[in-house]
């Protein structure tokens, strides 16, 4: 860090943790949650902000992308999500934190990311060797009949061990040509991605240049540091994650941005680690800094929620250690299956663990988990913006259950018996003023 730190000239900027939280939640759309109005152009700014809105097959309670978006915006509902994705294109599908949704408008960002795939990826080296005719075919197929899923495809798959690389052949070829740009998503039906020639979904991608490599490494780390508001060396690294940068490549980049004075270092009081900031930022910074609040409302975060991407900053920030839960065995989860962080007031004050039964219209709410500051009634382990009422915190919790009962299509809600019961007799008052039944 002692590199990037000596290119940087003159006095440090200094803000304290609180600040950087703040504008990370407003960064996030998160300091007014469930509060702004979905259109075209709410979802192209938040999905801009953010840097990205994460995709995840898991449908215990709703997809992630859907349940991310619900928590920022105004009751709406799941059809119109769904034409501004795959109708209106706001955003195209490709990787930036793992599966995500990206704006359109970044498309020369990301073309050179596809343009780079094939030098980045060199796995593929020999499986193209052998395999270029399968490409070539599953390209020609597209072109001819339009949009197609994996599953048009009939080939079997090659006899061997299971894993990833015995993936059938149209398989691998369907994702080399995505992540390469040749193609790209059209829509999802259940879910399965259903590819097009990239042209076709996007009239503008044959006409649209691909950043050079300087200039998208420069993006990359703009883009970053706005959506974070500040951040470490650790944070750039954790949070937008493809591609893959070498530490070295990414140490250029903002050496390059100090240099030019784009990026400056700052000094939080207390932490001797470096943090930088972008120079635009730094009046944002301050102003965040003094606000008596950094977020009004409560919401129920998806797993993979983009806040929630590179869970070390979270910790440091919020005092708040998050994992997921879905790949661990049953018996040692502590906190459930999908359990959902609860952001109120600025604060992530616990875990709900919750399943949709579709079948029988119910939202299952099967366990909430409290941190224990929250519980003793003290004040926050890291940033502050005063105490939490408690009361006032458990009814919203119950009004967001009330909320997401509604989006998911739920006529009854059902509280566990690991449900505390001041959270319990809550989901019931507000039971009774948004016409959800709860029983349990």
């Amino acid at each position: 860090m002692s590199s990037a730190r000596a290119s940087s000239n003159g006095s440090r900027p200094r803000f304290t943790l609180r600040a950087v939280a703040a504008l990370f939640l407003e960064r996030q759309h998160l300091d007014r949650p469930r509060g702004r109005r979905l259109n075209a152009a709410s979802l192209a700014r938040f999905v801009a902000d953010a840097g990205g809105l994460q995709l995840d097959s898991i449908n215990v309670l709703a997809r992630a992308h859907e349940i991310t978006t619900w928590s920022r915006f105004a009751p709406f509902s799941r059809r119109t999500l769904d034409a501004l994705l795959w109708k209106r294109r706001v955003l195209f599908e490709y990787w930036a934190h793992a599966a995500c949704l990206v704006p359109r408008s970044d498309l020369a960002a990301w073309k050179r990311a596809m343009a780079d795939y094939e030098i980045r990826h060199t796995g593929w080296t020999s499986w193209l060797k052998k395999n270029r005719r399968v490409v070539a075919q599953v390209e020609d197929e597209i072109r001819t009949r339009g949009a197609m899923s994996n599953a048009e495809f009939k080939q079997r798959r090659p006899a061997g061990a299971a894993g990833w690389w015995n993936w059938k052949p149209a398989t691998h070829a369907l994702h080399w040509l995505w992540m390469s740009g040749r193609l790209l998503v059209d829509s999802r039906v259940h879910f399965q991605k259903r590819y097009d020639l990239a042209e076709r979904v996007l009239p503008e991608f044959a006409d649209t240049p691909a950043l050079e490599r300087d200039a998208f490494q420069h993006w990359h780390l703009v883009r970053s540091f706005h959506a974070m508001g500040a951040a470490t060396e650790q944070d750039l690294a954790g949070y937008l994650t493809f591609p893959r940068m070498g530490r070295g490549v990414r140490r250029a980049a903002l050496r390059a941005a100090l240099d030019a004075r784009i990026v400056r270092e700052i000094e939080i009081p207390g932490d001797r680690r470096p943090w930088f900031a972008l120079a635009e930022d730094l009046d944002a910074l301050a102003a965040a800094g003094r606000r008596r609040r950094a977020s009004r409302g409560t919401a129920l975060l998806a797993p993979f929620d983009s806040l929630m991407w590179y869970r070390g900053r979270v910790s440091r920030l919020f005092g708040f250690d998050y994992r997921i839960e879905v790949y661990t065995p049953g018996h040692k989860r502590v906190h459930g299956y999908y359990s959902l962080p609860i952001l109120h007031d600025g604060q992530l004050v616990g875990r709900l663990d919750a399943k949709t039964h579709r079948g029988d219209g119910v939202l299952e709410v099967r366990a909430a988990h409290f941190e224990k500051w929250f519980r003793d009634g003290s004040e926050p382990p890291v940033v502050s913006w005063g105490p939490i009422d408690r009361d006032d915190a458990l009814a919203g919790i119950a009004d967001a259950i009330g909320s997401l009962a509604d989006f998911v299509g739920a006529a009854e809600v059902r509280a566990g018996k690991a449900i505390p019961r001041p959270l319990a007799a809550a989901c019931a008052r507000i039971a009774k003023r948004t016409a959800v039944a709860v029983g349990g």
